[in-house]
């Protein structure tokens, strides 16, 4: 069963990761196999996360593992849209998109991960 499907962080991180996919598609050729290659990887990170804690079925420490590590790239995402801004392959206003997208899926890990005893 894929449980995980169902969790709206799931669903906030997948869909947040297809977006960021498909802007990096209009960064310069040159940063394919570096900062494009260094987004996808964290992006896709967050859901892949999730539902491999979820799709183990050990432990619930093993569970809560997995759900940090979507959290730890989450953080790493932020800082990835900082530097994106600031050497201007992204503009303000979507640089405030992510960041609040990453801000909410963060704290809905946070949440989850205080739920799990």
């Amino acid at each position: 069963m894929n449980l995980y499907r169902e969790l709206s962080v799931y669903q906030k991180s997948y869909r947040m990761s297809i977006s960021l996919y498909k802007y990096t598609q209009t960064m310069p050729e040159d940063e394919r196999y570096g900062l494009c290659a260094q987004i996808r990887r964290a992006a896709v990170s967050v859901p892949l996360n999730i539902a491999e804690g979820y799709g183990k079925d050990d432990s619930k420490a093993e569970l809560k593992r997995y759900l940090k590590m979507a959290k730890g790239s989450c953080a790493e995402l932020e800082v990835l849209m900082d530097v994106c801004k600031d050497i201007g392959y992204m503009e303000s206003e979507a640089h405030q998109k992510y960041t609040d997208e990453l801000t909410q899926i963060s704290k809905m890990l946070y949440k989850l991960v205080a739920g799990i005893n």
